[in-house]
């Protein structure tokens, strides 16, 4: 479906016009999920993000993304939050856009893995547990790492480092075996990240993690 036939093109061209009054430049269609649409563009010299509740969503989550947004700021776990609106009744949320390739495609290097463990374990310390860590698409890999998309994230019992790790070392995927063959690892790694990550989830203690990731 295009964005035209989820939102009925005159609608769409309204709040195109509606973020160009916002002093929004070059804004386009970008992608779409299930609950929301997301478009590209610029405000102020920054490339954001504007992501749009669907006019055919049964649920909006959008207001409560954005209060975890404003919650986990100052961590630097995802890219800040700019502002809030509503357009006809439908909620949106603007943010700065996160630089690189999803960990499903980036070229992930050493200094990378820490990044993804320090956030993932800081959002474990936080208590809030992200939702969607396991397919990879949310964690975006550039100069630096970011984990997006807080849609189905709660303040429940998190588990985002052990399922970060579990995709990218313990499960067999195409992540991995790529990780696999560009840091020439073995099944013997597979077994130590496995007891790595069982003590982590006991104790929530990193060093035996990030010492086998030096050892990389």
């Amino acid at each position: 479906m295009t964005f035209e036939s989820i939102m009925g093109r005159k609608r769409l061209e309204r709040f195109l016009n509606h973020l160009k009054e916002l002093g929004f430049e070059g804004v386009r269609p970008y992608s779409k999920g299930t609950t929301s649409l997301v478009f590209l563009g610029e405000l102020g010299g920054k490339k954001t993000i504007v992501k749009l509740q669907r006019p055919d969503s049964p649920r909006s989550n959008l207001e409560r993304e954005a209060k975890i947004l404003n919650a986990i700021e100052p961590f630097g776990i995802t890219p800040p939050l700019l502002f809030t609106g509503t357009f006809e009744g439908l909620p949106y949320l603007v943010r700065e856009f996160a630089e690189g390739e999803s960990v499903l495609y980036a070229n992930v290097e050493k200094g990378h893995l820490f990044q993804i463990a320090e956030k993932t374990a800081l959002l474990d310390r936080l208590g809030l547990d992200h939702g969607q860590m396991q397919g990879g698409k949310h964690i975006i890999v550039g100069d630096g790492v970011y984990i997006i998309d807080f849609e189905k994230a709660g303040w429940r019992k998190p588990n985002n480092l052990t399922s970060a790790f579990s995709m990218l070392f313990v499960g067999r995927n195409a992540i991995s075996e790529r990780l696999y063959r560009k840091f020439g690892l073995d099944e013997g790694f597979r077994e130590e990240m496995k007891e790595v990550l069982r003590e982590y989830k006991r104790s929530g203690n990193l060093s035996r993690l990030l010492g086998l990731l030096s050892s990389l």
